[in-house]
């Protein structure tokens, strides 16, 4: 009766550990810092440029923060610097929420890098979206007021 009882410990302590033990190799997460601030909820607000960062091992995130822009556009640029899959894409809206800039990148693709100057808008708080989705690798990307 003693062996069979040990027996069962030591088997129900293998499973245990076998499923901890794949759990930590399988678990996937996303996630965005922008000017050195980690966002956990979308409750973030900004002044001045953006510089941020993304990271992805399998996982999604979709983040949204206020940026305070006195001017009507803003200049944007983004890179995937290590991805074979995912995307990465940038929301951003006006204070007015019309949306001036859509854009996004493939991880799969050649194309690793957008830039340019958003549409134009009114100025006042805007309201970034980013969303990150089954991205495995890095990037980053920055806003600053246009011109």
């Amino acid at each position: 009766m003693r062996i069979s009882g040990i027996l069962k410990i030591a088997v129900l302590l293998i499973t245990v550990l076998s499923v901890v033990a794949c759990n930590k190799d399988d678990d996937s997460f996303a996630r965005v810092t922008v000017n050195g601030t980690l966002l956990v909820g979308d409750r973030s607000d900004f002044n001045g440029d953006i510089d941020a960062s993304f990271t992805g091992n399998g996982g999604s995130a979709s983040r949204s923060f206020i940026w305070n822009n006195n001017l009507n556009t803003a200049d944007y640029n983004a890179d995937i610097t290590t991805a074979t899959e995912g995307t990465f894409r940038m929301i951003v809206e006006d204070s007015e929420g019309t949306i001036v800039l859509d854009r996004s990148i493939d991880g799969s693709t050649d194309t690793d890098s957008i830039d340019g100057v958003t549409s134009s808008g009114a100025s006042g708080i805007w309201t970034v979206t980013i969303q990150v989705t089954d991205l495995n690798g890095d990037g980053s990307f920055s806003l600053s007021e246009g011109n």
